[in-house]
């Protein structure tokens, strides 16, 4: 999924965890896999166990359009158990883009995390 206009950009949710959380993310995933249904406009990246990209923890993608964004953000809100969470809009693939859209756009549920930001010409956290 790729960036559109100010107001139509997809975004991408990363649920956070760990060997101890991990159950816990499983069945968020799933769940939302059931609530969702298997046409929703959902993509389930892959699961990541160990840190990848700017993250510091292990974590699975969701990438979504703007139309789901209310739906997705109060289903996380309301099911997370626990897990954080961090949401950015994809406002476009380069680096200043990507920067911005993870420093200055965030979105958390939970602890904020330190993001390794220098790979987009930021400072890490």
């Amino acid at each position: 999924m790729t960036g559109g206009s100010d107001t139509g950009h997809d975004w991408h949710s990363h649920v956070y965890f760990d060997a101890d959380s991990v159950t816990a993310a499983e069945a968020l995933i799933a769940e939302m896999k059931i609530e969702f249904g298997p046409d929703a406009a959902i993509e389930y990246g892959r699961w990541h166990h160990r840190p990848v990209g700017p993250h510091p923890d292990f974590s699975i993608q969701l990438a979504y359009p703007m139309g789901m964004f209310s739906a997705v953000m109060a289903y996380l809100s309301l099911h997370r158990n626990g897990l954080v969470i961090f949401t950015h809009p994809v406002t476009g693939e380069d680096l200043n883009s990507q920067l911005c859209d993870h420093r200055d756009h965030a979105i958390w549920m939970g602890a904020v995390r330190p993001l390794k930001l220098a790979q987009f010409g930021g400072v890490d956290q």
